[in-house]
């Protein structure tokens, strides 16, 4: 893939201010993609986009296709008139800089299904459109609805847990599952299609304002998910349909214990006896919905770690050889040149650094990992070209909290390196970071309002308290514009 100079911002949807208690697709996001074009920066980096699930991750999706109807914006179902206006009376905190999932949830939930009773009292509002993306979509679509109708009647739980002629899906169970839910079934056909026409949209939008997305999906998918009920024989599941293993890394910079993810692992010779055809799909599908892929855990496809599904922490593992480039082959050969940037962090061997460069990935480089001594290969200095350089990711701290929590060694190496005196430390990593040879960079947008530990967005290996960081009303001040602007004329980053 080749990359130009620009630069961009991470910011996850949710993250959005508005008054309905988590942010959407909505007038917040425009006004997101404008403060962008203005300030000349080209990039805008989401987190996954699909549905969540325990612990609202977007890394622990129901679906790899599905997108998340917590993101669909009020305000525009009550322009299409699928809400009145009463809908909306109740405040769930305007300028709240956390959000209550659970009560925004089951709040938005509610909202959701209004607005799929108003569809069916007056069908003239959606039939035509619905009734296209129905079937453009049925090769995943129906599949999905019927798995969260079926969850739903369970009250939510795990679909190991129903009864075995659903969990395995056998034939007469599916077709009165159909019959019987349909109701739901079309229900979550309708959350889906809003979804995605908002987020069609405001993508139209962005690229209007020559603004690329930069996606991002997971490696592995949630054991809880219609992915794998519907393809089982995909993955490492015992007769019950339970993982036999599970996804992990092992003890790293983030834990001493490593982390244990709970996926279940890949069949990668059933993949391989039907050409990655799954994998194909799965692709195509991100890759029309956003410009660029993040690809997480690339080193996963060179070798990943596989922890026993009985083990509590992800310390006895060992490592196994993934597809490697006969996957990448594949997409390759099926979907064009491939516009994947490769998520080479974490114990990194030299077949993955072998595997980037064979499809000339760009790799990722974070300048917080970066103050050891003169010789660490995230310093700017040692940056290729081909690769997208961040002040810090999602799973790191704010640039300011680390700063303050760092050693004092690091600190010291730090301002020495960018000689400043620490005060400004955010602006100063940014800084140093735009001036750099990477073709892309990128910040958090925490980094560029300057905030501290309370505004970090996940915690690896911690479970509950994480994604819930939003951004204030007046964040995208005009001086925080013109000094973005500034900044990316200076580096020649416009």
């Amino acid at each position: 893939m080749n990359l130009s100079r620009s630069s961009g911002i991470l910011l996850h949807p949710t993250s959005l201010p508005n008054r309905y208690g988590i942010g959407d697709l909505g007038k917040t996001a425009y006004d997101f993609v404008d403060f962008l074009h203005d300030t000349s920066c080209e990039l805008w980096q989401t987190l996954p986009l699909g549905p969540t699930g325990y612990g609202d991750s977007p890394y622990q999706s129901f679906s790899t296709f599905a997108g998340n109807p917590y993101l669909i914006s009020p305000d525009l179902l009550l322009e299409e008139k699928l809400l009145h206006p009463n809908d909306l009376k109740e405040d769930l905190g305007e300028d709240g800089e956390f959000i209550n999932f659970g009560r925004v949830i089951s709040w938005k939930l509610n909202l959701l299904e209004k607005a799929y009773v108003r569809s069916t009292r007056d069908p003239k509002l959606v039939s035509g459109d619905l009734n296209t993306f129905r079937e453009e979509n049925s090769e995943w679509l129906e599949d999905y609805a019927l798995f969260r109708a079926i969850k739903e009647s369970k009250g939510g739980g795990s679909w190991v847990g129903w009864d075995e002629n659903l969990r395995n899906r056998e034939e007469r169970a599916i077709a009165d599952a159909k019959k019987e839910l349909k109701p739901a079934v079309d229900r979550f056909v309708f959350y889906q299609f809003l979804f995605f026409r908002q987020w069609d949209a405001l993508h139209a939008y962005a690229n209007s304002k020559n603004i690329q997305i930069i996606g991002d999906i997971p490696i592995f998918v949630s054991y809880d998910s219609s992915d794998v009920w519907v393809n089982p024989e995909l993955f490492f599941l015992d007769e019950q349909k339970l993982p036999t293993v599970a996804a992990g890394v092992p003890p790293d910079y983030f834990s001493k214990t490593g982390q244990l993810w709970g996926n279940p692992l890949y069949k990668w010779t059933q993949h391989k006896a039907e050409n990655y055809a799954w994998w194909v799909k799965r692709m195509r599908a991100i890759l029309n919905t956003v410009d660029i892929v993040r690809l997480d855990h690339f080193r996963g496809f060179a070798g990943y770690w596989e922890v026993p599904a009985n083990e509590e922490t992800a310390i006895n593992g060992r490592w196994v050889s993934g597809p490697g480039a006969d996957l990448f082959q594949t997409l390759k050969d099926e979907l064009g040149e491939l516009a994947i940037i490769a998520e080479d962090l974490g114990e990194i061997t030299p077949d993955v650094f072998e595997l980037r460069d064979q499809f000339n990935l760009p790799g990722m480089k974070i300048f917080q990992f970066a103050f050891s001594d003169n010789n660490n290969p995230f310093l700017p200095h040692h940056y290729p070209e081909n690769c997208v350089a961040y002040t810090g990711t999602h799973d790191n701290n704010t640039a300011r909290g680390w700063y303050e929590t760092a050693s004092e060694h690091e600190k010291d190496f730090a301002r020495r390196y960018l000689s400043v005196d620490g005060s400004d430390f955010s602006w100063d990593l940014i800084r140093r970071l735009w001036k750099s040879k990477a073709s892309f960079v990128l910040a958090p947008m925490q980094d560029l309002l300057n905030l501290g530990e309370e505004a970090r967005m996940n915690y690896p290996g911690k479970l509950g308290g994480n994604w819930a960081w939003r951004m204030k009303n007046d964040a995208l001040s005009p001086g925080l514009k013109e000094k973005i602007y500034i900044l990316n004329e200076e580096r020649k980053r416009v």
